[in-house]
């Protein structure tokens, strides 16, 4: 199956070291954490221009409608560059790469592509009915309006307070995903040793070298914050429940959830004429397909849509699972990556869902996240898709020519993202 005109390629991006909310990137807003990436990696084109940018941020903020303008704007770039704004919650940055795949072609040959979050500034709005009723007033009598400002109550307000909860049900995917745990029988001591290695991962990434190319120092942050050296079993064993804390069932932590992180981060995707375009020297795949999925969240999980993509991807394919060589899925938690492959490696859960009867094998737990993943090195949403994309082709280019990868991004809203991968060397 031929998805593209031509051929498309991912090439690997940079992005910041990923900052702990309230942390050393807390001053940051997503346009200014994306300019230094923005810029670092237009020296990595001729004449530091793409051909056009694509860029997403989740949080809303109503300073900003296009932040993909805004971010090349300030970073002082050529203006005749078109630019625009994409969202898909968590998947928001792959979801952007896959955009940019359908563009290529017809004078479009290098996409600059990424994603930004400042998590520790979220914006707090008005509800609709107080916004309505101060502008009114503002129209009618200012001074009146500004009076009313210092009578507003908690209820007037629209806080990020519980940790961004889905507008259809009113729970966090934290809320959701302990539901979901619950019903795949996933133990806390499962998801705490899937953190653990995530973490260890991470720091051996950061002490072998493997992220110095795709990550620029900041003035206040280095190296990515979140990944723990001293952690272990008994330190994540010993860490309350952070979502469903009353009934004595909870299983998720702050330990074994992605924290709260500020980033931002980029990715290339461009034509076979495109990659001559990059300096030398950057890691490239060949973007064999994609997938984009939904499910009913009441029904089937909030984070269980990549279950469906990845068979179908696969299937398409006349793959198995033995035939990927490099698994990359998003840890939006420990629980939610341990349900997604519990999902995958049931024949009976992939034919209900996507009606495909084959079965697809065992799942290769030793090829998945090498260098960790979201638990240990954060998951500013925005960002993350980028991220994703630019560690597996880094991972994927020191393999053999033919190896293929998985890369996997499930998003609130039931969604989820799925790119097939594949080394096909210079």
């Amino acid at each position: 199956m031929t998805r593209f005109k031509q051929d498309v390629f991912i090439a690997a991006g940079l992005r910041t070291p990923f900052g702990r909310g309230g942390g050393a990137l807390a001053g940051y807003d997503a346009i200014s954490l994306s300019v230094p990436v923005v810029q670092a990696m237009a020296k990595q084109v001729a004449e530091e221009r793409p051909d056009l940018v694509l860029w997403g941020t989740v949080i809303p903020n109503l300073g900003w409608s296009n932040i993909a303008r805004e971010i090349w704007s300030d970073a002082k770039l050529d203006p005749r560059v078109p630019s625009f704004s994409v969202v898909l919650a968590c998947a928001t940055s792959i979801t952007a790469s896959f955009a940019a795949a359908g563009m290529i072609g017809g004078g479009i040959d290098v996409v600059l592509v990424g994603g930004s979050e400042t998590m520790s500034r979220g914006q707090i709005a008005l509800t609709p009915a107080t916004s309505d009723r101060l502008r009114g007033l503002f129209a009618r009598d200012p001074a009146a309006a500004a009076a009313a400002l210092g009578s507003l109550t908690p209820a007037d307000f629209i806080l990020p307070a519980k940790g961004w909860a889905n507008r259809i049900t009113g729970r966090t995917m934290g809320d959701h995903m302990e539901q979901t745990a619950k019903e795949w029988g996933i133990t806390r001591e499962a998801q705490d040793e899937w953190s653990y290695q995530s973490h260890l991962r991470a720091v051996a990434g950061w002490e072998n070298g493997f992220f110095d190319d795709l990550v620029i120092p900041l003035p206040e942050l280095a190296k990515d914050a979140n990944p723990r050296p001293d952690t272990s079993i008994g330190k994540l064993a010993s860490l309350p429940p952070a979502f469903d804390k009353t009934s004595g069932l909870g299983t998720l932590t702050a330990g074994n959830s992605s924290p709260i992180t500020d980033g931002a981060a980029g990715v290339w995707v461009v034509s076979g004429a495109g990659r001559k375009r990059l300096e030398d020297g950057i890691p490239a795949a060949k973007l064999v397909d994609y997938e984009l999925a939904a499910v009913d969240i009441e029904t089937e999980g909030l984070l269980m849509a990549t279950t469906d993509a990845i068979p179908r991807l696969l299937d398409r394919h006349g793959l198995a699972y033995a035939d990927i060589a490099l698994w990359e899925i998003h840890e939006a938690f420990a629980a939610q990556l341990l349900a997604n492959v519990a999902a995958l490696e049931s024949p009976g859960w992939i034919a209900e869902h996507t009606l495909i009867l084959r079965d697809f094998g065992p799942f290769p737990w030793e090829r998945l996240n090498p260098n960790g993943g979201s638990v240990a090195l954060g998951h500013p949403f925005g960002a993350t898709g980028a991220r994703d994309l630019s560690q597996t082709v880094k991972e994927l280019a020191a393999m053999p020519i033919g190896s293929k990868a998985i890369v996997s991004v499930c998003a609130d809203g039931g969604e989820g993202a799925v790119a097939l991968l594949e080394n096909v060397g210079n």
